[in-house]
């Protein structure tokens, strides 16, 4: 099972949050949970067709990255594992601001 994040985090804040985002939360989210891989935007516009290509209110995700896990019950194990410790506290403490994500949807998919 794929679990999919996409964070739309506020924009005028983004470039603080990206160095966050890659000094510090990237490297421990990798080591340790089965992390995919982890997207930051890069500035380029956003290509929106399809039969109602209306934008998001926030417009597109600025952050995406996705989790691997084996089961329901090994996320719901993985994220208090991961999440609770006393690191990631201290990491978050580093957060540029915690109110900056105007909007965070996850997503469950399985491999096909």
């Amino acid at each position: 099972m794929f679990e999919i994040r996409s964070y739309h985090y506020d924009p005028e804040q983004f470039e603080a949050y990206k160095k966050w985002a890659i000094d510090d939360a990237a490297p421990y989210l990798k080591a340790n949970l089965n992390v995919v891989g982890f997207w930051l935007d890069n500035g380029s516009d956003i290509e929106l067709t399809g039969s109602d290509p209306t934008p998001h209110k926030h417009g597109a995700a600025n952050v995406t990255w996705i989790i691997k896990w084996a089961s329901k019950e090994d996320r719901a194990r993985g994220m208090k594992d991961v999440f609770a410790g006393d690191e990631w506290q201290g990491i978050m403490s580093r957060h540029p601001d915690t109110d900056g994500y105007l909007q965070l949807e996850a997503r469950f998919a399985e491999e096909v």
